[in-house]
């Protein structure tokens, strides 16, 4: 055998079997974990399972930031802007972040009329039964209220349209990468040209 290379000896003798991990409980926590769904549903009746509303927000990054998503709380601005107090709004299933800050007059509207549409739809129960308060709901409304399953008020993310059209010989024969060097050439000499153009404006007048 040629070269100085390490002699071969295979490490067969590791008992694999020892390190193999298993799952075989995996149907019964699937069980486990849906009987605690229905339990924690039947405890928080009548409040939507998901939990509290959330706001729509972009994703953080220049990867992400095109996405949005539901963010941790509505900021104070949003909810003095729906005319919701800060105090009321947990307590009426609305998440509140102190810390977020409105960078954008369309995410401030967007949410401002989340809150409107959560509003809308609100159904308030009486603390106790007998004694009802204002703000609270009426009584068909609290006969007729039920518990929202799973997400309520989805996050839709718009797809951008695409249109389509019959390809021309004028788009053919466009040579797309030749007229962005020209004009990156002409972004590049514009100062020059504008400079020169000066100074002939000036040669010409004496």
């Amino acid at each position: 055998m040629k070269h100085n290379n390490v002699i071969p000896n295979g490490h067969f003798k590791k008992h694999w079997q020892n390190y193999v991990k298993t799952w075989f409980n995996q149907p019964a926590r699937k069980t486990r974990r849906r009987i605690a769904r229905q339990e924690k549903a039947v405890k928080i009746f009548p409040r939507p399972t998901a939990g509290p509303l959330r706001p729509v927000v972009h994703g953080q990054t220049l990867k992400y930031n095109m996405k949005v998503r539901a963010g941790r709380g509505f900021t104070l601005e949003e909810l003095k802007a729906a005319g919701i107090p800060k105090k009321l709004a947990p307590t009426i299933g609305i998440a509140v972040d102190h810390r977020r800050k409105n960078r954008s007059l369309e995410g401030l509207q967007t949410n401002v009329q989340r809150l409107k549409t959560y509003k809308a739809k609100l159904v308030i129960f009486p603390r106790r039964a007998r004694k009802v308060k204002a703000g609270d709901s009426a009584a068909e409304e609290l006969a007729n209220a039920t518990q929202v399953q799973g997400d309520h008020m989805l996050i839709a993310r718009e797809k951008p349209a695409v249109d389509l059209v019959k390809i021309t010989q004028d788009l053919k024969s466009f040579k797309a990468y030749g007229k962005i060097r020209l004009e990156r050439t002409n972004e590049r000499h514009v100062g020059a040209r504008a400079k020169r153009a000066a100074e002939a404006e000036k040669e010409e007048k004496k």
